[in-house]
C-alpha cells in the first residue's frame, strides 16, 4: 500500500499571489510532494494549501514552506478576519493511506522540533499531537491571537513544545498537529427550498437541533420549542458523530444542497450519511438527485462504500478495488453536477506512479523479463504468479452468488475480499522484488576508502541483502495465504469453476516455491547466522504446509470435474 499523508498548512497571507507562489514552489520542489489546492482568501488574508506526499517528502516540504513563509510574511503588518497567530498559522498532518495517526503525530513532532531548532519559531502541538489536554482545542492555543503572544509568553503556563519561549514579532508562532482526513461532501436535492435542506442537515449533524413538538408543516423547525423544568431549550443529538452540516440554496445549480464536513470518515462513513439523507428526503417528499465530493477523497472511503452497496444488492464483494470505487461513485451519484474522474478526485490515484513493472502490458512485461538484465527476474515472476492465483480465487468467490449461496453469503464475501487484498499485496510485490535487488546493486556501488567507510558499506550491503530476502519471504507467506483461502473455497464455491480454484492454487504454490528460491539464492551473502537459520526454517515450514494444502485442494477439485 502506498504511504500517503496529507498536509494542510494555513498561511497568513491571502492577497499577494506572488508570496503564495513562492511557498507553493518550495513544497513542490521536493520529490514525492504534490500541491493539489491553493485556496486564497482576501477578506481573511489567509491561504489554505493542500498537498500530499510520502512521509519523508511531506516532512521536508512542510519545513521548507514554513521557512519560506517566515521569510516573506510579516505578522506585525498583518490584519484579517480569520483567527491567526503566525506566518504559518497551523500545519496539520493527516493519515491517508498506509500510515497511522500515531505516525502522523510522530511526524508533527519531528517537523515541530526541526522548525523550533533551526528556524527559532515557537511551536505548539494541538489536537491528536497535543501534550496538554487543554491544547487539544486549537482555540485554547490561539486565544488572543497574534496580538496576545507577547503577553502570554511572559506567563509560565504558555510554554511552546518546541522552539524558544519568546515573542517573535515577524513570524509569530505556529500550531502543529495530526488529525483525521476531512471529507467535504454535498448532497443535492430536487428542490430550491433551503429550509428543507437545513431541516435535513439538522437531523444528521452531530450537534443536532432544538427539540420541538410535532410540526404541523413539513418543516420540523415549525414545531414549538420544548424547554426543560428550568426553562432552557432542550436539544436532540444528530444521527452522526464527526458530522457538521448546513443546508443552503445554490443559484449556480438551481437547487438546494446539504453541505457536510465529515471529520472522521472511519467512524462516520460517507455512504451511511448518504443513505440516511436519501430516506430523510423521501420522508419529506423530496428526492436526492446525487452528491459531490469537494476536493479529494481517500480511496479507502470509496472502497468501503462500494462494498456497502454491493452487499445491499446481495452481490459478492471481492471485486478489484477500482471497480469498487466506480460502484461507489455510481451509487452515490457523484457525477450528478460535474464529472467525477477518479484519477483527479481519489487521493491514491492522483498520487499513483504509473512507471512500475505492473503498469506495463502483459507483452511488455514478458519481453522485459526476457531481456539480459537481471531484474525483473524470478522473484517478480513468482509474485505475479501468486497474484494471479489470488485473483482466480477471488473470481470464483464473486461467481458464487445467487440463491444457491445465500447461507454462506458472508463467508463468500470475506473470501473474495481477502483474495483481493492478497492480490493487491502480491501485485505490489512484482516491483518490490526488483527494487530490493536494485538496492543490493546500489549498496555494492558505495565507495569506501577508509576502514570506517568500509564498515559502513558492509553494513549497508548486509541490510540490502536482508531486504532482498525479506521481500520474497513475504511473497511466499502471502502465497501460502492464497492456498489457505483456496482450500476454504474449493468445497463451497461454484462447482462449474472448480478448475479455476485448482489453477489458482497451482499458481499460488508455484509463486510460493519461486519466492523461496529467491530467499535461498541470497542467503550465502548474509553473515548473520541467527537470521539465516531462522529464515531457512520458516521457508521449509511454508513449503511443507503449502504442498499439503495444494494436495488437498486438487483432490477436492478433481472430485468436482
Amino acid at each position: 500500500m502506498q504511504k500517503i499523508i496529507e498536509c494542510v498548512p494555513n498561511f497568513s497571507e491571502g492577497r499577494d499571489k506572488g508570496v503564495l507562489d513562492q511557498i507553493v514552489a518550495e513544497i513542490n520542489s521536493v520529490e514525492g510532494s504534490l500541491v493539489v489546492d491553493v485556496d486564497m482568501g482576501a477578506d481573511t488574508n489567509r491561504t489554505v494549501v493542500t498537498f500530499f506526499g510520502n512521509p519523508e517528502s511531506v516532512q521536508e516540504s512542510a519545513f521548507l514552506a514554513i521557512k519560506k513563509a517566515a521569510e516573506l510574511i510579516d505578522m506585525s503588518q498583518h490584519s484579517g478576519a480569520h483567527p491567526r497567530m503566525g506566518a504559518t498559522d497551523v500545519c496539520p498532518f493527516i493519515p491517508v493511506s498506509g500510515v497511522t495517526m500515531d505516525d502522523c503525530v510522530e511526524i508533527s513532532k519531528k517537523v515541530g522540533k526541526r522548525v523550533g531548532d533551526e528556524l527559532g519559531i515557537p511551536i505548539f502541538l494541538y489536537e491528536e499531537s497535543a501534550t496538554r489536554p487543554e491544547w487539544r482545542n486549537l482555540a485554547n492555543v490561539r486565544e488572543g491571537e497574534y496580538e496576545a503572544l507577547e503577553r502570554k509568553f511572559q506567563t509560565p503556563e504558555y510554554t511552546p513544545d518546541f522552539g524558544p519561549k519568546e515573542f517573535k514579532p515577524k513570524c509569530g508562532a505556529t500550531a502543529m498537529s495530526a488529525r483525521e482526513f476531512l471529507i467535504a461532501y454535498n448532497i443535492n436535492l430536487n428542490t430550491k427550498d433551503k429550509k428543507l435542506a437545513f431541516d435535513i442537515a439538522s437531523d444528521i449533524r452531530e450537534k443536532g437541533r432544538v427539540a420541538r413538538t410535532p410540526s404541523p408543516t413539513k418543516y420540523k423547525r415549525d414545531g414549538d420549542i420544548i424547554k426543560d423544568e428550568n426553562g432552557k431549550k432542550t436539544t436532540i443529538p444528530g444521527a452522526f458523530k464527526f458530522c457538521k452540516a448546513i443546508g443552503w440554496y445554490i443559484p449556480e445549480y438551481g437547487r438546494a444542497q446539504i453541505s457536510i464536513n465529515l471529520t472522521n470518515y472511519k467512524e462516520t462513513a460517507v455512504h451511511d450519511v448518504y443513505d440516511y439523507v436519501v430516506k430523510a428526503a423521501l420522508d419529506r417528499g423530496l428526492q436526492v438527485t446525487g452528491s459531490e465530493i469537494v476536493g479529494l477523497v481517500p480511496k479507502a472511503a470509496m472502497v468501503a462504500a462500494g462494498k456497502h452497496y454491493l452487499k445491499k444488492m446481495g452481490k459478492p464483494t471481492g471485486l478489484p478495488e477500482r471497480e469498487l470505487v466506480e460502484i461507489a461513485a455510481f451509487s452515490m451519484g457523484l457525477a450528478d453536477i460535474a464529472p467525477f474522474p477518479l484519477e483527479e478526485r481519489v487521493v491514491d490515484y492522483v498520487l499513483a506512479e504509473k512507471c512500475g513493472l505492473v503498469d506495463m502490458t502483459v507483452t511488455d512485461f514478458v519481453d522485459e523479463v526476457q531481456t539480459d538484465s537481471m531484474a525483473p527476474g524470478g522473484g517478480s515472476v513468482a509474485s505475479l504468479g501468486g497474484a494471479l492465483g489470488a485473483g482466480l480465487v477471488a473470481m470464483v468467490s464473486n461467481l458464487s452468488g445467487g440463491k444457491d449461496f445465500l447461507e454462506i453469503y458472508p463467508e463468500i464475501c470475506q473470501i473474495g475480499e481477502t483474495g483481493e487484498s492478497l492480490k493487491a499485496f502480491l501485485v505490489n510485490g512484482v516491483d518490490a522484488d526488483t527494487n530490493a535487488f536494485n538496492g543490493v546493486v546500489e549498496a555494492n556501488k558505495i565507495k569506501a576508502s577508509t576502514p570506517e567507510e568500509e564498515a559502513a558499506k558492509k553494513a549497508a550491503i548486509l541490510e540490502a541483502y536482508k531486504g532482498a530476502i525479506d521481500v520474497p519471504y513475504s511473497v511466499a507467506a502471502k502465497c501460502l495465504d492464497v492456498l489457505r483461502l483456496a482450500k476454504q473455497l474449493a468445497p463451497k464455491g461454484l462447482a462449474a469453476s472448480a478448475s479455476d480454484v485448482g489453477v489458482g492454487a497451482l499458481m499460488a504454490n508455484a509463486g510460493m516455491h519461486g519466492a523461496i528460491l529467491n530467499v535461498k539464492i541470497n542467503m550465502p551473502e548474509v553473515t548473520d547466522e541467527v537470521y539465516k537459520v531462522d529464515m531457512l526454517k520458516k521457508c521449509d515450514d511454508l513449503a511443507a504446509e503449502g504442498d499439503a494444502l495444494l494436495k488437498d485442494i486438487l483432490a477436492v477439485v478433481e472430485s468436482k470435474l
